[in-house]
């Protein structure tokens, strides 16, 4: 089957190919799936350079979310030839042909295409695990999210909205903003301006009770002066490359918290069994009418340079995905 292979650690303009590789094969606990579309993230465009933590030998194929059509399940699974799913495979994905644990594979929600599906799993859990998991989320509670036009900004301001929270949204240009308001959020406000000040007008100068920022770099003192009394900020990565540092007497001022959500942690930690959890608040939202996941662009395998090339320069809005 075709497959993408990092086989270099130059980054993904040229550490990248098209190669053949054999298929995966049926196993217990493995359900195996022809892919429709393998989801594009940050971790793949970390690995084309040897930064990601998980550093397989290479060659290897990347890929850690696929949506597609069910090939083999185990017996008793609920799992069946021609079923359409959403799994979460570690690595493989972004292949004609993807294996993932039984434990991480659900069913695609009535209503989405194969490319939304894509984005269900590494964002949407992510988003649910850090607004509720570890931010604490309460019905009426505003958040402030950053990097609100990407995939995991998107997929925040939806869980955040179904879960009946105001959202204001950070964002860099026009288009973006566009996006964020068609994803649902509340207010949006530019990265590019005085925008702790814009919060601070539009709460009243309360500020916000929950910021998630999956950016990093030089906004985050501001985002903690973002918050109200008692306010969280949740930090899911750094998209932006600078890691930022804390001085803690800050939290003092107003009892504030800074706290860190890392998901694949968490999901390990728990043997898998917080994925269906999760999965199943997700299906919930869904089935409600409040997860549509946007799909900024679309690209064949070979072109999967070009994907994580446009993760790399901040241009991406919504999911990108590879079609095989």
């Amino acid at each position: 089957m075709r497959a993408v292979e990092i086989f270099q650690l130059t980054g993904p303009e040229t550490g990248t190919r098209i190669a053949d590789v054999p298929e995966p094969a049926a196993a217990d606990g493995v359900v195996v799936v022809d892919v429709k579309a393998a989801g594009v993230s940050f971790p793949e465009l970390l690995q084309t350079r040897g930064e990601y933590q998980y550093k397989p030998e290479l060659p290897f194929v990347p890929g850690s979310e696929v949506c597609g059509v069910v090939r083999t399940a185990p017996a008793g699974s609920g799992f069946g030839p021609g079923d359409k799913v959403v799994a979460f495979c570690l690595q493989g994905g972004f292949a004609e042909v993807a294996a993932a644990p039984l434990a991480m594979t659900f069913r695609l929600p009535d209503g989405l295409d194969f490319a939304q599906g894509a984005a269900l799993i590494l964002n949407f859990h992510t988003a649910y695990f850090a607004l509720v998991t570890r931010g604490r989320l309460k019905a009426g509670e505003t958040v402030l999210i950053h990097g609100a036009a990407g995939g995991v900004g998107t997929a925040t301001i939806q869980v955040a909205r179904g879960l009946g929270a105001k959202v204001i949204a950070v964002v860099s240009s026009d288009d973006k903003a566009a996006v964020a308001e068609d994803a649902g959020a509340d207010h949006v406000v530019r990265s590019d301006g005085a925008w702790k000040d814009d919060v601070l007008a539009l709460t009243g100068g309360n500020g916000v009770d929950i910021v998630v920022d999956p950016v990093g770099g030089d906004r985050f003192t501001d985002s903690l002066r973002s918050l109200n009394r008692a306010g969280r900020l949740v930090v899911v990565g750094f998209t932006g490359g600078a890691i930022p540092e804390v001085k803690v007497n800050r939290l003092l001022l107003r009892n504030t918290e800074v706290v860190g959500a890392g998901w694949g942690e968490y999901l390990l930690s728990s043997g898998l069994a917080y994925g269906a959890e999760v999965a199943a608040e997700i299906a919930k939202l869904a089935a409600a009418g409040h997860i549509d996941p946007p799909v900024g662009a679309r690209f064949p395998l070979e072109r999967a340079g070009e994907a994580l090339v446009m993760l790399d320069s901040r241009r991406a809005t919504g999911k990108v995905v590879l079609e095989p």
